[in-house]
């Protein structure tokens, strides 16, 4: 079931209980939805993508880049973000440090000792140092044309970004995925924070 057509502007929808309650019912099943389809792709699909993907990346300015550990078929940016060290940039992992709170992403190198965060994500262990990145590229579950993100449904995203720029951080966003995770709208809610760029491929 979709939630009802926006009373007001199409940008937000009102926050009220009512209204609230049907958007993240539709929005999970919209998220089971398109992880299935994305873990769905054919190897070649995906490399090929994947590769476009990278390709949009090589010219992001940045010291220091907040990455993931891919997840459910997510696209891979390891191989990419130590190339990115290499050059110089500083490469950092989020880590969930309690429910409902901002995220804090730790300094991730290659040789060092991950441990397994939640949903068994490896994650850099507590000694990393922790680093405020410039850069954020985060993996979408879905993406509407506004540029807002669907993602697992913890709000860690959303959240961490309005801390880190309630703090003054000026940081860039850039949502990522595949070409089928485009969909009309996630239903914007107050909360959701728009992304800066989205690259699908």
């Amino acid at each position: 079931m979709e939630p009802a057509p926006y009373a007001s502007s199409p940008c937000r929808m009102p926050e009220d209980a009512e209204t609230r309650r049907d958007v993240m019912r539709w929005r999970r099943a919209e998220r089971a939805r398109l992880i299935a389809l994305r873990q769905a792709m054919p190897v070649a699909d995906r490399q090929q993508a994947e590769a476009a993907i990278l390709k949009a990346l090589e010219e992001e300015p940045a010291r220091t880049i907040g990455i993931y550990w891919p997840f459910k078929g997510e696209p891979d940016l390891r191989g990419w973000a130590a190339e990115r060290r290499g050059n110089g940039a500083r490469i950092a992992l989020p880590v969930v440090v309690e429910k409902a709170a901002p995220l804090v992403f730790r300094e991730w190198q290659p040789d060092a000792a991950l441990v397994r965060g939640v949903w068994n994500i490896p994650i850099p262990a507590e000694d990393a140092r922790v680093l405020i990145p410039d850069l954020i590229i985060s993996p979408v579950v879905g993406v509407d044309p506004m540029q807002f993100r669907l993602g697992y449904g913890g709000g860690f995203y959303d959240r961490t970004l309005a801390a880190l720029r309630a703090a003054g951080h000026d940081i860039r966003v850039i949502g990522i995925g595949f070409a089928a995770q485009s969909i009309p709208t996630i239903f914007p809610l107050p909360h959701d924070i728009a992304m800066n760029r989205v690259i699908l491929a």
